[in-house]
């Protein structure tokens, strides 16, 4: 745990532990999942030494906002946002003896257990990143020929669906159409690739309002029986590459509301991406957690604080 009480790096709770994620952790309370967001962050598949303050409150909150935005047309897995501790005490058994943490407030969700499908569901609507690292060598996108002559952070023709593996460790690798349907079957396969570019256009064409460009996005879904619900986190500056439409300008990269900027340190700092990672200097640390705090304000507008 980091000097600064508002960062939480690791947790601890009288219950089973489920998974352990690079920046959740998963309790089982049953039929349902208890998550709790912390403030890990991870750069190139590798937990940082450091936290950022609040990070895991930004991320919950916006997630849970993004799963009540899209319900009518797309089910989830949330059953409640936990703002109030009292809540958490319907969920355990009679007796049980659980006292739940106050820190829980805020960065937590209950959740239904689901099948999760091991496909990572990426969606690119700008030229950003490795898409644009492997567009300037090869001229396609995840294999993908696109058009000819894109410049960096331009918007592409149209939405790209561009799956990954669900690696559960190191780094997820591109999937094919073909692979992904001989992993998850013709209907599933199909799904995911309608209701990921549905979500997106969708996600975008909200932000764009508010001033924000969403670039790109990563979705995971799930099965509640034979249902696809989506799962885990939505649109939040770690699933996602946000921009701000005031500052966007096509043939550079983009100033950023998510961690590029951690990754950009990182990078300069001469690390060679293996554990263990370099600790972040307390600006990178402070402007990162603005970043995250201004990202959740000009999509919900709301404060992390109301």
């Amino acid at each position: 745990m980091m000097d600064n009480p508002s960062v939480l790096l690791d947790t601890k709770l009288p219950l089973p532990m489920f998974v352990k994620g690079k920046v959740r952790d998963s309790y089982d309370l049953g039929e349902r999942l208890l998550i709790v967001a912390t403030d890990r962050i991870s750069a190139f598949d590798v937990v940082l030494p450091c936290g950022i303050p609040n990070k895991g409150k930004v991320l919950n909150r916006l997630s849970a906002f993004w799963f009540n935005q899209t319900r009518e047309f797309m089910p989830n897995h949330m059953i409640e946002p936990i703002e109030d501790i009292g809540s958490l005490n319907a969920y355990l058994p009679a007796g049980s003896g659980v006292k739940f943490p106050d820190y829980l407030a805020g960065r937590s969700m209950v959740v239904k257990k689901v099948k999760r499908i091991m496909v990572e569901c990426v969606v690119r609507g700008y030229l950003a990143g490795s898409a644009w690292e492997e567009y300037r060598e090869r001229g396609t996108i995840s294999g993908l020929k696109v058009a000819s002559g894109l410049k960096e952070s331009q918007e592409l023709p149209q939405p790209l669906f561009t799956p990954t593996t669900k690696a559960e460790t190191g780094h997820d690798l591109p999937m094919s159409r073909k692979e992904m349907k001989k992993l998850v079957g013709d209907h599933i396969a199909d799904e995911l690739e309608e209701k990921s570019l549905a979500i997106y256009n969708y996600a975008r064409g909200y932000a764009i309002a508010r001033g924000i460009i969403i670039a790109d996005t990563k979705f995971e879904f799930g099965l509640d029986g034979d249902k696809l619900v989506i799962i885990d986190e939505m649109l939040t500056p770690d699933s996602s590459r946000i921009w701000e439409v005031d500052l966007y300008k096509v043939g550079r990269s983009q100033p950023s509301f998510d961690k590029q900027p951690v990754r950009d340190w990182l990078t300069r700092s001469g690390w060679d991406k293996k554990p263990p990672a370099p600790m972040l200097p307390p600006e990178v640390i402070e402007a990162t957690a603005r970043r995250y705090e201004r990202a959740y304000q000009r999509l919900t507008d709301h404060k992390l604080s109301d």
